[in-house]
């Protein structure tokens, strides 16, 4: 579909937003179809007849940070870019990553919730044949428990902030 859409579309420029290329699941297996090798000609074709090509990578394939301010193939690799709309307006464009707790602070915790959540998928894949054995739809295992998951990430989160707002407060009233 990516590719399809590269070959219909034009634009000035294109961005390429964090974890594109899987690397957390290259380490644990080589899988590199060909339909890969395609989308990226296309990206560097585009590259070569003018237009700008941004790759800002994100947690699944942060080894790419190393190249920040590199170009290859006319691909710029970076941390942010400011987009500038048709109508003027300014935009921050980066990766989410920049504000999960778990990946700055817990990488070892990110990498496990992604070995669970191959685990799930694999899973799933049984459970949903036993549903439809029995007339059931397909319900996504590994979308509930991603969502009940970051839902409890979050929950820490915000009591965490709360915490600290509230350790500020006292300080600056003086009840501490």
């Amino acid at each position: 579909m990516l590719l399809d859409f590269l070959n219909r579309t034009d634009a000035e420029t294109y961005y390429l937003v964090g974890d594109i290329v899987d690397g957390w699941q290259l380490e644990r297996t080589w899988y590199w179809p060909r339909e890969h090798t395609h989308v990226l000609h296309a990206l560097i074709d585009k590259a070569k007849h003018g237009r700008r090509v941004v790759y800002v990578p994100g947690n699944h394939d942060e080894i790419f940070r190393r190249y920040l301010g590199q170009h290859f193939a006319g691909v710029e690799v970076r941390i942010d870019d400011i987009h500038t709309t048709a109508d003027g307006r300014r935009m921050l464009v980066l990766h989410g990553d920049a504000f999960d707790s778990i990946v700055l602070y817990a990488r070892w915790l990110a990498l496990l919730g992604n070995f669970a959540y191959d685990v799930a998928l694999t899973l799933n894949t049984g459970y949903n044949r036993l549903r439809r054995l029995f007339g059931y739809d397909y319900w996504s295992l590994s979308a509930w428990l991603k969502f009940k998951v970051k839902n409890a990430v979050q929950f820490i989160s915000s009591f965490e902030e709360a915490v600290s707002d509230e350790a500020k407060r006292r300080k600056v009233d003086g009840d501490v």
